[in-house]
């Protein structure tokens, strides 16, 4: 049991300093500032002097981020697990807790601006115990935010909801669900408390306490009307995942596989002979079929996708959640592959496995499906039948499947796209050696970078994204540059030298122009348009020239089996116009 709360409490660290509790933090903050404040009052001491009492909500105000965090902590808890069936058993929507925890957070806001609401709120709460009773309220915010708290995927998570979903919960899901919530809400206890000391000790608070909680009202209905309209994803999708690298690991550890396993269902127990990741296909057994699904969108009729139908197809089967923000950033390459191969074989089927009881609203999935653009067929799996199938642990995970029908290859989590669509290519030309495939097209895909994973970002080299260059010479739009590169370049960075003429979306070459990239990679893409050439030196290989013709499209610098850290030099001949380097 001590191994199972490690491991749920460590699975919610990551997730409370991951980029999905962005939205979350300045809601704690003010909701810790957002006590009562009362002046001191003024006692005779025994020598007949006076003495300042602090005020009496002084010590009620100190509670009040335990409060919060405990109405996470139990709200999260609870509706994770028995949410369906609370739902199922009242008659309720899908999304009503959602909904629930928004006009909570509302009402709330509404508070802060408003007193009189404010003590209405907090009404029910003083036929409590008296002390602390002003803060009462508190743990109501709590839980109206644990419905809210949608924190990016992981193993544990997936453990959590698989039990919930399908009703196996036990002892064990317990104290893994409590351990991880107490996990996720430790970070935001911080941020709570933070709150509740600045508005204790700092004078500039306490002389302006009600501008400070009307402030606090208006930032929360604000981020209520984020929430309800999904407006925080776009800025976590715009987020690196730094938290990517620790989730693989925790995913990938054969300790926390074995604690987790008993949530993995008893299908497909040939994939466990698939090592997740890894570059190589294998031979992983037949692929389950798609089974125990609700509706489906982008199919003729509506009527349901099978493995068996698709026999002679290769098949991507991507298991995702339409509010996780990891599936959100890995949409743009399925999108890609999509457009790219589907007339060459390649069928993807999205199975939509949610992890929150509001995910599982029909209306919800084909919004997001409309709103993504994804026009390939999507299954609703709201009972985890097919994630069981697969046995699957991770949103987004990704099966490729052999046009026999056999599972080839795993990928968890995000990353790894370039390798991914390399091992499509293959499956393509084994199912049909005649097939004529064009250019990769993952170098291509505009996508946020996930980071954090060891492999080099997308390096964008003009004005308007460039984050990575370190050599001489300053960016400046509509102006050519003369540039220096660096004789030793730091780690992911690039440096240009010549000269440049520097637009917003790429940099058009001129006179001795070069750049200078050093890279963590097994595959790069460089995208240029124009005509010319590019000569690629990269110290211990004999140099390699590249002709440039046409629009933009992605060229393949460099193609290895697995990750290499090197610097390489590019010469380009005048009119070679420069997008991005991206990394595979």
């Amino acid at each position: 049991m001590i191994t199972l709360a490690f491991i749920g409490l460590v699975g919610g660290l990551i997730t409370g300093v991951s980029p999905c509790v962005l939205p979350m933090l300045p809601i704690i903050f003010f909701a810790g500032t957002a006590g009562k404040t009362e002046p001191a009052r003024k006692t005779a001491s025994a020598g007949g002097g006076v003495l300042l009492d602090e005020p009496a909500v002084k010590k009620a105000r100190d509670f009040r981020p335990l409060k919060i965090i405990a109405g996470i902590v139990v709200s999260f808890s609870l509706f994770t697990l028995t949410g369906s069936v609370i739902l199922s058993a009242l008659g309720l929507p899908d999304d009503f807790l959602r909904w629930g925890g928004l006009t909570i957070l509302t009402l709330v806001g509404l508070g802060l601006i408003f007193p009189a609401l404010g003590h209405w709120i907090e009404k029910p709460f003083y036929r409590l115990p008296k002390i602390n009773r002003n803060n009462n309220g508190a743990f109501v915010l709590g839980l109206g935010l644990g419905t809210l708290y949608v924190p990016c995927a992981g193993p544990v998570l997936a453990a959590i909801t698989v039990a919930g979903a399908t009703g196996n919960v036990g002892w064990r899901t317990v104290v893994l669900t409590v351990s991880f919530a107490l996990g996720a809400a430790l970070p935001l206890l911080i941020f709570a408390s933070a709150g509740s000391r600045i508005s204790q000790r700092v004078k500039a608070y306490r002389d302006h306490a009600r501008g400070f909680r009307i402030g606090g009202g208006i930032v929360m209905i604000l981020l209520a009307i984020a929430l309800a309209f999904n407006i925080t994803d776009v800025i976590q999708r715009s987020l690196p995942s730094y938290t990517s690298g620790l989730e693989k690991k925790v995913a990938e550890n054969k300790t926390v596989q074995g604690v987790l396993a008993p949530a993995l269902g008893q299908g497909g127990q040939d994939l466990a002979k698939c090592t997740p990741g890894a570059a190589e296909l294998a031979s992983c057994g037949a692929a389950p079929e798609f089974t125990g699904t609700q509706k489906w969108f982008n199919t003729p009729g509506g009527k349901p996708a099978s493995i068996g139908g698709l026999k002679g197809k290769v098949v991507l089967v991507d298991f995702w959640a339409y509010s996780c923000i990891n599936c959100q950033r890995a949409t743009p390459h399925l999108l890609a592959w999509d457009k790219a191969y589907r007339s060459l074989g390649l069928e993807i089927v999205g199975i939509h496995s949610p992890e929150f009881a509001f995910e599982k609203s029909a209306g919800n999935l084909e919004s997001a499906i409309r709103k993504e653009g994804i026009a390939y067929p999507v299954g609703q799996d709201n009972n985890l039948a097919t994630w069981t199938q697969y046995r699957n642990q991770y949103w987004p995970a990704k099966y490729l499947v052999d046009a026999g029908g056999t599972v080839r290859s795993i990928k968890f989590g995000e990353g790894g796209y370039g390798q991914t669509e390399d091992q499509i290519r293959q499956l393509l030309k084994d199912a049909n050696p005649e097939v004529q495939l064009p250019a990769p097209v993952d170098g291509t895909v505009k996508a946020p970078s996930i980071g954090g994973a060891g492999t080099t970002p997308e390096t964008y080299l003009a004005y308007s994204r460039s984050a990575n260059l370190r050599g001489t010479g300053k960016l400046t739009p509509g102006k050519t540059v003369a540039f220096g590169l660096n004789s030793a370049q730091s780690d992911d960075t690039y440096s240009l030298g010549g000269n440049w003429k520097v637009g917003t979306q790429s940099v058009t070459s001129t006179t001795g122009s070069k750049a200078r990239l050093n890279y963590n990679a097994a595959k790069v893409y460089h995208v240029l348009s124009g005509q010319g050439t590019v000569t690629v030196s990269i110290p211990g290989e004999p140099d390699r020239t590249i002709k440039v013709s046409g629009t933009p499209n992605a060229y393949q610098l460099v193609d290895k089996p697995a990750q290499e850290r090197k610097t390489m030099t590019l010469t380009y001949s005048p009119g070679i116009s420069a997008f991005t380097f991206s990394f595979g």
